[in-house]
């Protein structure tokens, strides 16, 4: 039955066809019949029900089974059904092959390029011209293959996006994908630029040095000599571009993530979406529910007015007349869910278990705490003989039942939000337990005297309410305005919901970091008012608005009831409370703060929710946390995170985990910038000027393994501290990489290019050795060579250090012992080092040093660390020639996904963690091809060009009718607000 909403089969019923006509293996409903009944909705498919089967028992008679029980518990019908309808499974897209991937990665422009210039070296090492056997040789056959993530940022590949994107909501390109792209763009010019200086370079300088120096022809049979040369010089350049993009940018992000998601697990919060992490680290506006987030969710009655006297705590139950007390006890009972229940306690002192929905929970414990018990009524009473059942709704705030009389009348029990069922009360019990008229002069009074009073206490306010029919005049159930009228209200209760402890903490935090914390709830004004006050989301002094759900309405709608942003962006900035709202006002207010233009930069809003109605708003934010105890499964479906505890502090940790995610992205940027910036430049320069590189292809690739997978792994899993908390929000807007890690990133970059073109140029003078600049192709490893490289090595590992911190912190040691991976790796990588250089050999084109000189390359590589403390110095304010990078896209640049309004809000669960394998996958796969090509230089020996190849990361409601009390409000300090309790 799983595909039943997707078929297009008609069902035409025979009205006359009532009896019921065993088929479909003994069933009186095919499947055919069932889709058809699946795409109908309200009147018409209950007309069609009738028509066909006589009504919903008619239906449920044909399918064998009750329509209060269920399916009988026997594996041998179960197993019948399964094979008549099928199973009530969505089955799961079918993944990519290994083979699908592998060719998608192999569509990137770089990585063609490279593979073309692979085999036109290769196919012309094979060929020797007569005579020129030696040039030959020169030239390399053996071409190491490095799959490269060029484009990870994007987000996927283009094909892909342009197929998707009248689609794609605004969430599927982050704040983080969107500057990293950019990034990505400016780092790939620039590294164009580099690789076409060399190449044209590298060509002038031959030509000239043979054919004007040297004064040579250019002969028909040494063409394929020459064009091996202007091979070699192309896949330098090409190389000089691949050395110049961040390649283990996607491998950090991936760690980073995958980490932190692990880790969030811990703090109580389940991650569906990746990007979510980092989103969340940017977020400055959080809607909250008040109930179960913001308050412990288990609810208690602690007032009640009853028989014209209010209780400030459960009355005895001598103190009611028998007749109060056996409508009161019914109406809980009945007008419940019976699902909902108070159990025993697990544990011997515990409190009572409440199960099911927690303000239904309240009244039955107030049933107990007046010494009755709901069960009996209900076991009189059971749920297949109500009459007539008026579920909750968000609109009326209500909810209704209705039973048969033992008379033949009928009894219509009703609860819901006092000041709403109020309205509808014409009567109210007096002490005697008799009614008396109940005006609306009546009513006011009591408003003003006795719910009010409790909502500034911070309590729910209940009304319980009841209406007899006679049996001669039986209303038409199916009008529910007028029959859920001319009620007799029983009692009004208090139900206290406390604020989490934890929870004013928290909200401070917020507030401290940028975030501004709203409440939106169905509870009456004055409640959720008071609970805020507690909280802290207001404050006194603060000029701020409290309004409800008609009122808000009112303001942002004009004349034609059209929702207008210009009025919405005069109300959502000083907003803090939202009361009496409906699904629909949560929605609004989302998009109204996200679509808003009137900030310096677009908000990022976080929205909790944990009913179905909950799923747009949920969808629409740019974080959505559903609830993992009281959320529906339509609302965790729709969300990015699910809180396992249902508490406002774990969204506080959510916060500090995004933070971290994009500082781990930074550091790990400013870090492996400084190797590139180098590289690069000793690249250039050796291919320019001494037609050889200093750091032999081995030992690159040992480096690339330091500034690639040993650092994305040692930077991107530090963990999260309270101090990102004491920062606003970073925006849209601001760059990956900000002035003060440019000035790291130069200034070290400076640093070591020193030191290596000095121990190139004079390192042999300095140490007293051979010169290993222009040895012979053949010639054994130089200590010349081997000092460049080791000391290179040395000052990557310290300064790996130095990138522990990028807003000019001094102290770099601050914590490093808290991240044992980070300490592990650095000195794992030393140890490894040593290896290398002492045992490493020709593979690794190394010889073994004297202890004095590796004193002298530890001496260098510690100065990386006194070099650290010199740039800290430096007031980046005086630096202006420096420029950040990595900006997060600009309006005008924005593409045409992320300006759509995501009318179409799709589920990306699947997709997401897809491409969350595939991240992982290729991660593991990329140290796998490295380690394989260690293997391969050791059995070939000789190495001229390195070709690299890509790794692509892929992507993957009318409700607004509510009681309005505008309260624009500000509170002095010596007359605060205080209330509490409300839904949610």
């Amino acid at each position: 039955m799983g595909d039943m909403a997707n078929s297009s089969i008609e069902f035409h019923p025979k009205p006359q066809q009532q009896r019921e006509a065993p088929h479909a293996g003994g069933f009186g409903c095919t499947l055919a019949e069932l889709r058809s009944l699946m795409e109908l909705r309200g009147a018409e498919a209950l007309q069609k029900v009738q028509e066909a089967y006589g009504d919903v028992s008619g239906l449920c008679r044909r399918l064998k089974t009750s329509p209060t029980e269920g399916l009988a518990n026997n594996a041998n019908d179960l197993e019948k059904r399964r094979q008549i309808y099928g199973q009530n499974f969505i089955p799961p897209k079918q993944p990519k092959t290994f083979l699908q991937l592998v060719w998608e990665a192999l569509q990137d422009v770089t990585l063609i390029i490279l593979e073309v210039a692979a085999i036109v070296s290769l196919g012309l090492s094979f060929y020797a011209p007569p005579g020129e056997e030696s040039e030959a040789k020169k030239q390399d056959g053996a071409v190491a293959m490095e799959m490269q993530p060029l484009k990870s940022a994007e987000g996927g590949e283009t094909e892909e996006r342009e197929k998707k994107k009248a689609s794609v909501p605004k969430k599927e390109k982050s704040v983080l994908q969107g500057k990293l792209t950019k990034l990505a763009v400016q780092i790939g010019k620039a590294g164009l630029v580099m690789s076409a200086i060399t190449v044209i370079i590298l060509v002038l300088y031959f030509v000239i040095e043979t054919f004007v120096v040297d004064g040579r022809v250019w002969l028909a049979e040494c063409t394929p000599v020459y064009v091996q040369y202007f091979v070699k010089f192309f896949i330098i350049g090409v190389t000089v571009l691949v050395v110049a993009v961040p390649e283990g940018l996607p491998l950090a992000v991936t760690i980073s993530l995958a980490y932190s998601v692990k880790k969030m697990m811990r703090d109580n919060n389940l991650v569906r979406h990746l990007d979510a992490c980092e989103t969340m680290g940017n977020a400055t506006a959080i809607c909250s529910d008040k109930t179960g987030t913001l308050t412990t969710n288990r609810m208690t009655v602690v007032q009640s007015y009853l028989g014209d006297t209010h209780y400030k705590e459960v009355p005895a139950p001598s103190t009611l007349t028998p007749k109060i007390l056996d409508l009161l006890v019914h109406a809980i009972s009945i007008n419940s869910a019976y699902t909902t229940k108070i159990l025993p306690p697990e544990k011997e002192g515990a409190l009572p278990r409440q199960v099911g929905n927690k303000t239904e929970c309240a009244l039955l414990g107030f049933v107990l705490d007046l010494k009755r018990d709901f069960q009996p009524v209900r076991e009189q009473i059971p749920e297949d003989k109500l009459h007539k059942v008026y579920t909750f709704n968000s609109v009326r705030k209500s909810m209704s039942t209705v039973i048969r009389m033992p008379d033949g009348g009928f009894r219509l029990f009703s609860k819901g939000a006092s000041e709403i069922l109020l309205k509808k009360c014409t009567n109210i019990l007096n002490s005697n337990g008799e009614p008396r008229g109940f005006r609306p002069r009546d009513r006011d009074d009591m408003v003003k005297k006795i719910i009010e009073p409790m909502a500034c206490d911070g309590l729910r306010t209940i009304c319980i309410a009841y209406r007899d029919f006679p049996a001669a005049q039986e209303p038409d159930w199916d009008n529910e305005n007028e029959v859920v009228g001319d009620l007799t209200c029983i009692a009004v209760v208090g139900i206290e919901d406390p604020v989490r402890p934890e929870v004013p903490e928290a909200i401070r935090k917020c507030q401290r970091a940028g975030i501004t914390v709203r409440m939106v709830t169905g509870d009456n004004i004055n409640t959720a008012r008071a609970i805020a006050a507690k909280c802290g989301i207001i404050q006194p002094g603060e000029d701020f608005l409290c309004l409800e759900g008609k009122e808000f309405n009112r303001r942002i709608r004009n004349e034609k009831g059209e929702i207008e942003q210009e009025r919405l962006d005069k109300v959502w900035p000083k907003l803090r409370v939202l009361a009496r709202s409906s699904p629909t006002d949560k929605h609004t207010l989302v998009k109204g703060i996200i679509d808003s233009s009137t900030g310096e930069q677009r908000q990022v809003v976080a929205v909790t929710g944990d009913g179905t109605n909950d799923g747009p708003a949920l969808k629409k934010a740019d974080v959505g946390f559903a609830m993992g105890i009281a959320g529906t499964d339509v609302a965790k479906e729709a969300s990015d995170i699910i809180l396992t505890d249902d508490n406002f502090t774990s969204i506080v940790k959510a916060v500090m985990w995004g933070r971290n995610v994009y500082d781990s992205i930074s550091k790990f940027l400013q870090f492996q910038l400084t190797v590139n910036v180098v590289a690069v430049i000793v690249a250039f320069t050796g291919a320019c000027i001494t037609q050889d590189s200093p750091l032999k292809a081995v030992q690159m690739l040992w480096v690339n393994l330091i500034m690639d997978t040993f650092a994305s792994l040692a930077l991107a899993t530090e963990p999260p501290t309270e101090s990102l908390l004491l920062r606003k929000p970073y925006g849209r807007d601001k760059p990956l990489i900000s002035r003060t890690m440019m000035k790291n990133i130069l200034g070290h970059a400076v640093y070591q290019l020193t030191i290596i073109f000095t121990l190139l140029f004079v390192g042999e003078l300095f140490f007293d050795i051979d010169s290993g600049r222009n040895a012979p192709l053949h010639s054994p490893p130089s200590e010349h060579y081997t000092i460049i490289f080791n000391t290179f090595v040395m000052m990557q590992l310290f300064n790996e250090i130095n990138a522990r911190k990028i807003h000019g912190e001094r102290n770099v040691f601050h914590g490093i012992f808290s991240n044992p991976i980070f300490c592990t790796i650095v000195l794992g990588t030393f140890a490894i080092q040593i290896v290398i250089v002492q045992f490493g050999g020709k593979p690794f084109s190394c010889c073994p040093l004297s202890t004095e000189q590796w004193l002298w390359c530890l001496f260098v590589g510690v100065g990386e660390l006194v070099w650290g403390q010199v740039i800290a110095t430096i007031p980046t304010s005086q630096l202006k020639c420096l420029k950040e990078a990595g900006h997060g896209p600009g309006k005008d640049e924005m593409t045409d996904e992320e300006l759509a309004e995501g009318e179409e809000e799709i589920d990306h669960a699947e997709r997401e963690l897809r491409r969350g394998q595939i991240l992982w996958f290729r991660g593991l796969n990329r140290i796998q091809t490295q380690m394989e090509v260690v293997s391969t230089f050791k059995r070939s020996g000789s190495f001229q060009g390195a070709v690299r190849r890509r790794s692509s990361v892929l992507s993957q409601l009318h409700d607004v009718t509510n009681l309005s009390t505008p309260t624009h409000v500000i509170l002095s300090a010596a007359n605060p607000t205080s209330a509490a309790g409300s839904e949610s």
